[in-house]
Formats: C-alpha cells, structure tokens, sequence
C-alpha cells in the first residue's frame, strides 16, 4: 500500500480523477500510441492520422476497418482503478472523473460524474437524422455503417484536428477548480488541450502516477511510478 496517497485520500473531500490511456490498460485495451508490430503488416498511416477528421472523410471505410479493429474492445471489463474510484465517489471522497479515454469503463464500474473529454465509442449517432446506434451495432456493421435513413453513422470520439465539446470541457474545469486533491493517472500530459486543464487546479494535493516521467512531475505533491490499478487497488476507502 502507498501509505503518503492514502492520508491524502484520507484528508480529501473533493478529489477529482483526471486520467488517460494508462487506466485502461490494465482491462487488455491497447494504448494506440504504442501500438504492436501486427499493427504496421496492416496499416500503412501512423494511428493518428486514420484518427483523424480528413481521413475519416476521405477514407471512410478504412477508418471503420481500423476502428473495429483497434477501437472497439467491447469485451474488456473495468480494473481495479475504476472500480475503487467508482467506490470512492459512493463514500462522497471524489467528486468526479475526467478521462481521455473513449472506452466507457468509468461508467460501467459505477461511476456517475464522468467527463469524457474525447467521446465514447458506445455513443454513435447518423450524421443525417441523427438516430443512435451503439457499439455493438457499429462491430458487426460492414464497410461503412449506415443507418435506416442512408447516413453514415459516425463515432460519438472527438477525433484530431476536432474541438472537444464545450460543455464537457466546461464541466471538467469547473470540477478540478473546485477539487482539493488531483490525481492524474495513466497520461504522459503531452495531449492538448487536456493536459492544459491542470493549470486550473490550485488544490492541497497534485498526484501524479504513471509509469513513465511527466512534464509535470515537478509540480507534484507526489510521484508514484507503478501500475494504475496496483495502486488504486490496494486504497482503503474509509
């Protein structure tokens, strides 16, 4: 157990949790940053760039083959780190999540008060009517997935070169200005505009736990490198 987080969490009453691809990880979804050596046998462009609203609009139906492949890991379950963040929101510790992830694990681990910065891949909506779809449809759809109307049916995820919605954006802010604890997790703080949104944060407590070195890891109160969910998982909620 890391003792120095669990008296901050102790002394806390309003934390907020900011995290990244690292929390999921550990539920078997690839960070696509890092991504394996099957992945360049069959794509020719950087993950980025399939990720991206030009490419989405000029080569649609690789986008989807690369989204059903790579995007869509319906099958991964919540790990320890979302369901003790999920437990320290029912005790009234933590005030709300704020990720970057699209897997919508938070939410399935009982989380209520999540900001997904980039969207979730369970939300899909026709670009013409506007009809929902979800994530299981959009896996065993073909080619490129249409609705009963005849439009396309995109992805609810904020992709490159998109803006982040506002009222998210707004939401996440106002609950890391009002947090007293911050602990980010699992992000390397490089992706903008949400790594800029810690610069509203002027709480007792910055945790910073990654497993590699953040731009931010001055600021700190406290640094932990290990496993997100190692170290969430061994927090007694009180």
């Amino acid at each position: 157990m890391h003792q120095d987080l669990q008296q901050i969490i102790d002394s806390s009453h309003r934390i907020v949790f900011f995290g990244g691809a690292g929390v999921s990880t550990e539920s078997g979804i690839p960070d696509f940053r890092s991504v394996d050596g099957l992945y360049h046998q069959k794509y020719d462009v950087p993950p980025e760039t399939i990720l991206s609203h030009t490419y989405f609009m000029r080569h649609t139906e690789e986008f989807f083959r690369f989204h059903r492949d790579k995007m869509l890991c319906l099958t991964a379950k919540p790990n320890a780190a979302h369901r003790k963040l999920s437990e320290l929101e029912r005790a009234g510790k933590l005030t709300a999540v704020v990720t970057q992830n699209i897997d919508g694990l938070h939410t399935a681990a009982g989380s209520k008060n999540v900001y997904e910065l980039h969207g979730s891949v369970h939300r899909n909506y026709c670009v013409q009517c506007g009809k929902f779809y979800d994530a299981d449809f959009m896996l065993h759809s073909e080619g490129i997935p249409r609705c009963t109307c005849g439009g396309i049916i995109k992805p609810d995820v904020v992709l490159y070169e998109e803006s982040l919605d506002d009222a998210t954006v707004e939401g996440a802010v106002h609950a890391i200005e009002e947090a007293d604890t911050l602990i980010v997790a699992g992000t390397s703080l490089t992706v903008y505009p949400a790594a800029g949104m810690l610069r509203y944060f002027s709480g007792d407590h910055l945790v910073l736990i990654n497993r590699d070195a953040t731009p931010m890891d001055h600021l700190a109160s406290l640094v932990i490198r290990d496993k997100v969910g190692e170290v969430l998982g061994g927090i007694a909620v009180t």
